[in-house]
């Protein structure tokens, strides 16, 4: 869930910074960010399952596993040693870094600039920005 509403923002950043600089084929650049970001953050789930088996010695076994029809909480061990830590970084390294790796590409490739941090999260807040002005209508923005 997370992955994917940072996935859209994503997609809606790097679609106005292609069109910001006006660089040809700029769906095509929104597309291959997407699946590198995909890529990425199936890479950094992978990563994520092997340290839970290396950490845990073992697979998390069947009081994980449950039938789609089911009700309850699934058993993940919170009281383990690294508890809510361990468990909310796992959820967030993967969309995170996917986002830094498509922001590297970004920089580098798209908007060619140095890879400063300003230059890795510039335009952010103009795209938050837009998101909001896109909400407003016709009748706001004459008054």
């Amino acid at each position: 869930m997370i992955g994917g509403i940072i996935m859209i923002l994503v997609a809606v950043w790097i679609y106005q910074s292609v069109s910001k600089v006006k660089k040809p084929n700029g769906l095509f650049w929104v597309a291959g960010c997407a699946a590198l970001f995909f890529a990425v953050q199936w890479l950094l789930v992978q990563l994520n399952i092997i340290f839970i088996d290396t950490y845990q010695g073992d697979d998390i076994g069947s009081s994980y596993d449950r039938d789609l029809t089911s009700v309850g909480d699934r058993m993940t061990d919170e009281q383990s040693s690294g508890g809510v830590f361990m468990n909310a970084l796992f959820e967030l390294l993967p969309p995170f870094g996917a986002f830094l790796v498509v922001a590297l590409v970004r920089t580098k490739f798209i908007m060619q600039e140095a890879i400063t941090v300003a230059n890795l999260f510039g335009g952010i807040k103009e795209m938050f920005l837009s998101i909001k002005n896109s909400f407003k209508s016709t009748a706001e923005d004459k008054e």
